[in-house]
């Protein structure tokens, strides 16, 4: 089964990269925290052992 929270994490990070990346967005903006702080959340999940 797919794993619905690393989805919905990972398609928010692409689509907040997309605006940044479109607008030129600096590294101290909100949206750029929320990609590292997603990063973080993915990095996190993809860790953790699945349970089965």
């Amino acid at each position: 089964m797919a794993d619905l929270y690393l989805k919905a994490l990972e398609s928010e990070r692409k689509s907040l990269w997309a605006t940044c990346r479109l607008k030129g967005l600096a590294k101290n903006t909100p949206e750029r925290m929320r990609i590292a702080e997603l990063d973080g959340l993915i990095r996190d999940h993809k860790d953790k052992p699945a349970k089965h």
